[in-house]
């Protein structure tokens, strides 16, 4: 049982990266097609995903589902993940099995987690701190991006299994880049693509599979998604329900 706890504790601290990085993808929408600047493709990109007054209008949002993660060691589970606008988002993930519950948040500041063995919150290392720091930017990265630092690059068109599919470029405010593969027949992200952080603190080759989209209070949602890490098949997340401003207090995100 011991050891099972110590394999889970490492499998859950590699999946953070994976399932937060989920967390932001299910809210990307349409993108336009080649011959356009970065500015046009960022302002379609708003217009398709609701418009600028309604994702300003989300304050936060519910997302649940299942998780399947296949690398190091299999586990499927029930997930729920809370975002909350501009920087808050916490995960948890019901091992029915193991009859515990592992959550993982970051408040704004800091990143946290319980420890499957002895179920008390922890504060993770700041290298994971850094990494949800990351994935808990909300719409503000695309409504707002000069005031966090970031920018947005059209790139040469990528083909990816004989397909041409349009590449914009994000890049942080810490010169961490994200890259997105947009299908031009759907307006949709068909890939994301960039580095992601192990529970050593080590660099990693991520890709992330989008599909499923389906329609949401009026925004565009990818409710499955399929991740690799150098190469092989890490997680699958399928979602089953998807809720917008339910008043989340901060307090759900705060270490306890």
């Amino acid at each position: 049982m011991i050891a099972t706890l110590k394999k889970l504790e490492e499998l859950m601290k590699k999946a953070t990266a994976w399932i937060l990085s989920a967390a932001v993808l299910m809210t990307l929408a349409a993108l336009p097609g080649y011959g356009q600047t970065a500015q046009d493709v960022l302002n379609k990109m708003i217009d398709a995903m609701g418009g600028r007054k309604a994702l300003e209008a989300i304050k936060d949002t519910t997302i649940t589902g299942t998780v399947e993660i296949t690398n190091p060691m299999p586990i499927t589970a029930p997930i729920t993940i809370y975002l909350k606008e501009p920087d808050k988002v916490r995960m948890d993930i019901d091992i029915s099995e193991l009859g515990i519950t592992i959550t993982q948040a970051y408040d704004g500041k800091k990143a946290w987690s319980t420890n499957p063995q002895t179920g008390a919150a922890e504060e993770l290392p700041d290298y994971m701190t850094k990494e949800f720091s990351r994935q808990a930017l909300g719409n503000q990265a695309f409504l707002n991006p000069q005031k966090l630092g970031i920018t947005y690059a059209l790139k040469p068109k990528a083909t990816i299994e004989g397909k041409d599919y349009v590449v914009l470029e994000q890049t942080l405010a810490d010169e961490h880049k994200e890259t997105f593969f947009l299908d031009p027949a759907t307006y949709l992200p068909y890939k994301q693509q960039g580095k992601s952080i192990d529970q050593t603190g080590g660099e990693v080759d991520q890709e992330t599979f989008l599909s499923n989209y389906q329609k949401v209070s009026g925004t565009m949602i990818a409710f499955s998604m399929r991740v690799l890490q150098n190469g092989t098949e890490a997680q699958k997340v399928n979602l089953t329900g998807v809720t917008y401003n339910s008043n989340l207090d901060d307090a759900l995100f705060l270490m306890k």
